[in-house]
């Protein structure tokens, strides 16, 4: 409740208290000491509301960020396994950076493409095994027939 309806609320109250005629024994102060107390009591829990309400918005948002963010760090930790799986790839003599395609999606690598023989095709698989962070391989190489 914000502070004009409070206020509105408050007058409101002092208003007929002040016009009532019972005999129920209170004063106009007494009857008008009551209304405000629960005018105050009703406005302490609407902000008790707002409260909670804003800190679960708080933590939702802290929740979202946080997955983002994870989201983000896997994207870079694939890409970064993808970049050095190629590098060792390039490295052999055999197998061919440019005929081997290497993907990467939470830390599980697919190899497409060619291999000259099935060695080469095997030592692909192993070049991509033995990176760091690589969860698993799964190979899609197909053996050059000449």
């Amino acid at each position: 409740m914000n502070a004009p309806k409070l206020i509105a609320c408050i007058a409101a109250t002092l208003a007929l208290a002040a016009c009532d005629q019972s005999k129920d024994g209170k004063t106009v102060g007494q009857k008008v000491g009551n209304e405000v107390d629960k005018a105050v009591t009703s406005a302490q829990t609407a902000a008790k509301d707002v409260e909670q309400s804003a800190k679960q918005g708080i933590n939702d948002a802290a929740q979202a960020s946080k997955e983002k963010s994870d989201q983000m760090a896997n994207a870079m930790s694939d890409m970064a396994i993808t970049t050095a799986i190629n590098a060792d790839l390039a490295k052999d003599k055999e197998l061919s950076a440019l005929r081997i395609n290497v993907d990467t999606k939470d830390r599980h690598v697919t190899l497409y493409g060619s291999a000259p023989n099935a060695a080469a095709k095997q030592r692909a698989q192993e070049i991509a095994m033995a990176e760091k962070g690589v969860a698993g391989v799964d190979n899609k190489l197909t053996v050059e027939t000449r």
